[in-house]
């Protein structure tokens, strides 16, 4: 008996040992050279709860700020069970963005894109750049895509007037999708598209989550629902090639020259392509323009000033007897809207806008970062004030004489830098503006939070919001 109990110790002993020794190594990774200061918090988990706490849209998170203040401008951490270093450097961001190109993301993320995903692959990824360029791109824009938003912004700003109110996400959301999916689908069965918007709701804002893909849990439910999305997509192009329908000018696009018989892409990896490019569409841009609404808002000096701007479009039309609708040229005109859009993708940039694997060890003054862990850089130059007078303060006007056209500089990163820049860039300022022309429209005054009739919905974006009507009084 007594030897059963010393056995029993025995294992014990070695299983607080083998434990303690895991703990040592996690808290303690290896590294060639010195890692940067920081700490990796418990096994697995790491600092994720900490991280993940809820702040407002234009707050830097209380993780990265203290974690700044306590370690420097780079330091190492444990997110959602992987080994991160997360940069508040502009140098260091810059020179990661230039030499790495593999996106760096959890695994929930690369189970929700797919491993072999056009976007993720980086040997395909200049492809799906090319691709995304040719439709989403200035030139596509100027010459097809703006007719359709305008349009479609037209109508739903309509609709929330007749109803009484306007949710600026949601509408924004359904902009986007029926924008691309035209674009991208041709014409859809009605109810092959009413189980794609469905799918969509099966998606959190917050993709960032625990690897862990069992029943109950989110990375299980996006998953699930990515599949059907991808199958909804296949299911509806192979009937669409069957009959002999015409295919979205996308598709058309992906598939190359049917006269040549040959295909770009595989029909799996271009539903993939397709099923990305509705994902990150749709939850990048809603969350902004609802941000960029809430703090014209709370200004009304700048509401002010978009209604004269605006005023000005729709007066230069009449007087010259021109369609109502937008043009390339009314877009470029709306400088003070521009400034607005530049202002608020500046003051909303408080999560990292660089996301990357690090393919190679790298030097970083003493410390040394080693290939394979994620970096995140966050964009803390936004709110140097050596760059930016009173950085946290909502100012269009700091950007008056600036080049507006510009979507990265060694300052200004909302979009993020190197082979990685959002390609999308255009696409989604070219939204906001139009956005926001019809919303001065249908305004007679935009002078206080009170009177800009519309229900702020931004997903605790922001801790405290009012939710008024739209006032329907005033239309087209």
């Amino acid at each position: 008996m007594v030897e059963v109990y010393e056995l029993w110790a025995v294992i014990v002993s070695l299983i607080v040992v083998k434990l303690c020794h895991w703990i040592y190594q996690w808290r303690n990774p290896k590294s060639n050279g010195k890692l940067p200061p920081g700490s990796m918090g418990f096994p697995v988990i790491g600092e994720t709860f900490e991280f993940m706490k809820p702040h407002d849209a234009i707050q830097i998170p209380t993780f990265v700020k203290e974690k700044v203040l306590r370690h420097g401008p780079v330091f190492k951490t444990s997110l959602f069970g992987g080994k991160v270093i997360i940069s508040t450097d502009i140098g260091l961001n810059m020179e990661i963005a230039k030499t790495n190109h593999i996106p760096g993301m959890p695994k929930s993320l690369v189970r929700l894109f797919g491993a072999n995903n056009l976007f993720v692959n980086k040997d395909t990824h200049k492809h799906a750049r090319s691709l995304t360029n040719q439709f989403l791109g200035s030139q596509a824009l100027k010459l097809r895509m703006i007719q359709d938003i305008d349009f479609l912004a037209r109508t739903h700003m309509k609709e929330g007037a007749r109803k009484g109110c306007l949710d600026v996400k949601e509408t924004t959301s359904k902009i986007i999708i029926e924008c691309l999916a035209k674009k991208v689908m041709g014409e859809m069965e009605p109810e092959a598209a009413k189980e794609l918007t469905l799918c969509w709701t099966f998606f959190p804002t917050e993709w960032f989550r625990f690897a862990w893909n069992i029943p109950g849990t989110g990375v299980y439910r996006m998953v699930k629902a990515r599949n059907r999305m991808i199958k909804v997509l296949k299911e509806t192009v192979l009937k669409k090639r069957a009959s002999g329908e015409e295919l979205g000018e996308v598709f058309k696009t992906i598939f190359g020259d049917t006269e040549r018989g040959a295909e770009t892409i595989s029909l799996e990896s271009a539903t993939e392509y397709i099923f990305t490019l509705f994902l990150l569409a749709n939850e990048t841009t809603p969350m902004v323009l609802a941000a960029t609404i809430k703090l014209i808002s709370d200004n009304p000096k700048i509401m002010q000033e978009l209604q004269r701007e605006h005023e000005g479009i729709v007066r230069d039309k009449i007087e010259k007897n021109e369609k109502a609708d937008l043009t390339w040229e009314d877009y470029k005109s709306m400088t003070f809207t521009m400034m607005v859009i530049n202002e608020s993708l500046r003051i909303t940039s408080t999560v990292p806008t660089m996301l990357r694997v690090i393919g190679h060890e790298f030097k970083y003054g003493d410390y040394t970062i080693p290939a394979g862990w994620i970096f995140m850089g966050y964009p803390y130059v936004h709110f140097n004030p050596e760059n930016y007078d009173d950085p946290f303060a909502f100012n269009p006007w700091r950007w008056e004489g600036k080049d507006l056209s510009a979507n990265v500089s060694r300052t200004y990163l909302p979009f993020g830098s190197g082979s990685r820049l959002c390609v999308g860039a255009e696409f989604v300022k070219l939204q906001m503006a139009i956005f926001i022309h019809h919303l001065s429209r249908y305004r007679q005054r935009l002078l206080y939070l009170e009177d800009l009739y519309l229900c702020f919905h931004v997903d605790q974006m922001f801790k405290s919001q009012k939710t008024p009507k739209l006032d329907n009084s005033v239309g087209y």
